[in-house]
């Protein structure tokens, strides 16, 4: 079953195809066709081989998909895969086949060391063709710390986010995700928020959270909203736990569980004010 590390950057260029030109543009310094024109994403398979059909992972097209201008087959690559020397020459030449038009092959690997060994130049055979891919990692991407141009390519925000989450302009780039993440909907915005906690620091995930609850800006989406009042109660629940531990009272698993289990945030304002009172945790409920 493919992973999430392998699945992700797929499901990032499936949801917005222009991040495909944009990682060329800003990493390979690569002059796209009428790259801030359109851009589709299509399935390519390839039948009719041997093997029986290749298929790569996704593929984008500038311009009129019936006529397009440019290619660029992605694909995710964990680690390095020596079939692939064999099989990428022949997605970039078939595509090429199909659409009449060039085509780039940009690979998504996980860090440096799978990005290095992916990008091996593969020799045709043929007098000066050689396939060199381009591979990244996303520690090539630059920060993104402009909440607008966050929110007009969100995708490219949560990729490089881990990457500057602790570095000179944390701040700055937690805000422009969290306003990257407002920008999509529910379950997208679930699926990238819980991509960047699995990949952030203790004191990156702290800050987001933080960013999420004090940003300057009116929230749009559900998502953010509903995000920032489950951070409140949260929050509030830790501060009545935290005041009974402080004062030495030990709390009881019910007594917990009940605490960290309520979502009316004025319910909790007044657990905190008897927690500051109480002899024993069971009161606090009574």
């Amino acid at each position: 079953m493919p992973s999430t590390d392998h699945e992700l950057p797929l499901e990032m260029v499936r949801n917005q195809p222009q991040l495909a030109p944009e990682i060329l543009r800003t990493v390979f310094g690569l002059d796209m066709p009428h790259s801030y024109g359109k851009a589709t994403v299509t399935s390519e398979s390839f039948a009719g081989l041997n093997p029986a059909e290749l298929r790569c992972d996704a593929t984008v097209l500038l311009d009129d998909p019936k006529k397009p201008s440019h290619g660029i087959i992605v694909e995710s690559q964990l680690k390095f895969d020596e079939e692939k020397h064999f099989s990428w020459p022949a997605y970039v030449a078939l595509f090429r086949l199909r659409h009449w038009c060039g085509a780039t092959l940009l690979v998504f690997c996980r860090n440096e060391a799978g990005a290095r060994r992916c990008a091996e130049p593969i020799d045709m055979g043929h007098p000066e063709w050689v396939l060199r891919p381009l591979t990244f990692h996303p520690g090539m991407l630059p920060p993104v710390t402009d909440p607008a141009q966050a929110r007009r390519l969100p995708e490219l925000a949560v990729l490089s986010a881990p990457a500057h989450a602790d570095g000179p302009h944390a701040e700055a780039v937690l805000t422009s995700v969290a306003a990257a993440i407002d920008r999509l909907s529910g379950d997208t915005g679930e699926l990238y928020h819980d991509y960047l906690r699995a990949r952030f620091s203790d004191t990156a995930r702290k800050l987001l959270e933080e960013t999420v609850k004090i940003a300057d800006y009116e929230w749009e989406s559900d998502f953010a909203k509903n995000h920032i009042a489950r951070g409140k109660v949260q929050g509030e629940a830790k501060s009545v736990l935290l005041v009974l531990k402080a004062r030495g009272i030990a709390v009881p698993n019910e007594v917990r569980e009940r605490v960290e289990n309520c979502t009316d945030t004025d319910q909790l304002e007044r657990w905190v004010q008897r927690a500051a009172v109480i002899d024993k945790a069971e009161d606090l409920l009574s």
